[in-house]
């Protein structure tokens, strides 16, 4: 026989402790994509620095017809606090040089690991998934 003053009773503990591990299971699903996203979107900055870097060696190159006495490359306040862009193998000589972008904290990936690019357009990518899977 139902209790008649069941209806105004409200949730019982048991309901409402299904009702919060729900929304932290949601949570915690939703956080981790987000991460996923974040780490995506700032390997696409690094990228994109990378080859404005080995844009800017090529301006250099035509201008004084060696890389020889190029600047190190300078990267935006989006991509400086996770990743490291240098210059891979030493300073550039008079016809080769390499830029490297080593990630950095959170942004650490092994999928990806430090993605680079040479003097002749090859991207290279030290993770897992390699220069196709990340470039």
């Amino acid at each position: 026989m139902a209790h008649p003053n069941r209806a105004n009773a409200g949730f019982t503990l048991i309901e409402l402790l299904i009702a919060i591990a729900i929304v932290a299971i949601l949570a915690t699903i939703a956080i981790a994509s987000y991460d996923f996203a974040m780490i995506k979107a700032r390997r696409g900055a690094a990228e994109g620095c990378l080859q404005e870097a080995a844009q800017y060696m090529e301006r250099f190159y035509t201008t004084n017809l060696t890389y020889t006495g190029a600047s190190a490359p300078q990267c935006s306040q989006d991509v400086s606090p996770f990743y490291t862009v240098a210059f891979s193998a030493g300073q550039p000589t008079a016809t080769t040089y390499g830029l490297q972008a080593a990630p950095t904290g959170a942004q650490n990936d092994s999928r990806c690991g430090t993605l680079s690019i040479d003097h002749r357009g090859i991207k290279g990518a030290t993770g897992s998934a390699g220069a196709a899977g990340c470039w």
